[in-house]
């Protein structure tokens, strides 16, 4: 059974977001007959054309999500060269990674608190710096060119990156290239980008990719903080998809097939300005240059990544302190009072989307472990190389979720499967399903051997010593990836908003949802408790498995 795990993994992985595809370049071309559409035509693509501001949607959308990434990328790369081996490493470390596990509609919900004209920021510098008695007439969140977007992009994807640079740089040994570099008179900064980037660019390339295609096609936070007149092409294809009049699908369609496009035309440039930096910089690499611009380079790495990360702490304080908020007048930079009111208001209505995003996460999640540990066995048994297939995980996290999502509410009407928690469970198990792999694979291929092989040499079967040996010192691992699996659940918004058809209701959706009003109290209540869930998850996975080492050291003693 277990050769048959990598088979199903590909499977759940590639045919959804296939049929998805496929079922979303059908009605793009005006065959749908559930809705009257019996033959193809360019019908749609004209309506879709006709849209004002469709083109500088499109813009906002590509500049985005390859300026957000272009930051966030640079960013990493500066802190991991300069600060390699230094307190300072070792502190974001443990700073940056709790950050991961927050959903990004929260991280958008606080920086938008903290950058909007009467936000936190603002009462901070006012009044002894701006002379400001009121908030200011400037439009900061939702500005029309994506600028807070941007920002808000970069918060949650340099954490990103820069655990998916902490996971490749083992196969790098980095330390030694740095010995041999500083040996020969490098600055430290400048060994680490000679000798270091250029193989671990490679090992990254894919998770880029990745960042590039969600920011690009991004829902919930471009509802939070992208432009609203237009707004960002994929807030747009939502919007089309759930308008009442339904002949509108076609067009949506076909809006998300042009969403498509700019996400691969976004890749595409990536790609090409890769090839242009590799041409530009090859002499620099070779021109045995050793200290020019090592001081610059140290400073701005060492305070890029600080800066973000304390953003990011500093908006869930904002989530926090609006939410206990009672009377607040600008500029005061503190509420005169505060109180439990708006989270006692929303307790009546936090039960049912509480117990939708335990229900949904715990399910989606379990699966996914439960498949990526049958396939790591089977590599481990059959000593399978596992580097052929690792795009495949990368392809729902690739193909825009505006894209395929759409093609399969489509596909599931045609075959007669109404909305329901089900398949808002398996929509969430195509984005668990391949960060669980990520977290869990390298700690399971690097457990020694030898464990298994004193096992099995006092006659315990392969089967049993995966569940009394293999699991047991895999723990911390593998609570830690469901603990991620879970992270990644909550945060779903729009496989939750797509397939459940605003009939399932999580934490998520509502929060989103508050985005158009203005009650900052009440979003403060919905963003936190968001934003702690998946907090709780990873205070779990550190706790258990320290209690128990606890409870044997006591039995050993």
């Amino acid at each position: 059974m277990l050769r048959l795990a990598p088979a199903l993994i590909i499977a759940l992985l590639v045919l959804p977001v296939g049929a998805g595809l496929a079922m979303v370049v059908l009605p793009a071309f005006g065959y749908l007959p559930a809705l009257g559409g019996d033959r193809f035509s360019l019908a749609p693509w004209h309506t879709l054309f006709a849209q004002p501001g469709l083109w500088r949607s499109v813009a906002v959308s590509a500049t985005s999500g390859l300026v957000s990434t272009a930051l966030a990328l640079v960013i990493v790369v500066l802190f991991l060269a300069a600060s390699a081996g230094t307190s300072v490493d070792r502190t974001i470390r443990r700073l940056v990674s709790p950050l991961l596990a927050i959903p990004h509609a929260a991280v958008a919900f606080g920086f938008a608190f903290l950058i909007t004209p009467s936000g936190l920021v603002s009462r901070l510098i006012s009044p002894s710096l701006t002379g400001w008695e009121r908030p200011p007439d400037a439009l900061i969140v939702n500005d029309p060119w994506g600028l807070s977007l941007i920002a808000g992009l970069v918060l949650k994807e340099a954490p990103f990156l820069f655990l998916m640079s902490l996971a490749a740089l083992p196969q790098l040994a980095p330390e030694k290239r740095l010995q041999l570099a500083r040996s020969l008179g490098y600055a430290p900064t400048i060994a680490w980008l000679k000798s270091v980037l250029p193989s671990l660019y490679p090992l990254i390339r894919l998770p880029v990719y990745a960042v590039i295609a969600y920011a690009s096609s991004v829902v919930d936070m471009a509802l939070i903080l992208g432009p609203t007149l237009p707004p960002t092409l994929s807030v747009s294809i939502l919007g089309w998809f759930n308008d009442p009049d339904i002949s509108r699908r076609f067009m949506a369609s076909a809006a998300a097939v042009l969403q498509l496009g700019v996400t691969l035309s976004a890749l595409l440039c990536w790609w090409l300005l890769e090839q242009f930096i590799r041409t530009l910089t090859r002499g620099w690499l070779l021109n045995g240059n050793r200290q020019q611009g090592e001081i610059a380079l140290r400073m701005i790495g060492r305070s890029g990544l600080l800066v973000t990360s304390v953003t990011a702490l500093a908006a869930l304080v904002g989530l926090g302190l609006f939410s206990l908020a009672g009377f607040w007048r600008y500029p005061d930079l503190l509420p005169q009072m505060l109180t439990l009111d708006h989270w006692t208001r929303s307790a009546s209505s936090l039960g049912s989307p509480l117990l939708n995003t335990a229900l949904i996460g715990l399910i989606a999640t379990t699966l996914a472990t439960v498949l990526v540990l049958a396939v790591l066995e089977n590599e481990h048994r059959q000593h399978v190389q596992p580097k052929r297939a690792l795009w495949l995980l990368y392809f729902p996290l690739l193909v825009p979720q505006i894209a395929f999502l759409f093609g399969l509410v489509v596909a599931a009407e045609s075959l007669g499967i109404r909305p329901q928690l089900g398949l808002v469970i398996a929509g969430h198990l195509l984005f668990v399903l391949p960060y669980v792999y990520l977290s869990l694979a390298e700690a399971y291929r690097r457990l020694d051997p030898r464990w298994l092989q004193v096992a099995r040499s006092l006659g315990v079967s392969r089967s049993m010593a995966f569940w009394r040996v293999r699991l047991p010192l895999l723990l911390a691992p593998l609570l830690t990836a469901l603990a991620v699996g879970l992270a990644i659940s909550i945060g779903q918004y729009l496989p939750t908003q797509l397939l459940g058809a605003g009939r399932v209701s999580t934490v998520t959706t509502e929060a989103v949802a508050l985005a158009s009003g203005g009650n900052r109290r009440l979003i403060g209540v919905w963003a936190l408790m968001q934003a702690g869930l998946p907090l709780i998850g990873f205070m779990l996975a550190l706790a258990v498995p320290r209690l128990l080492s606890a409870q044997r050291r006591e039995m050993a003693s």
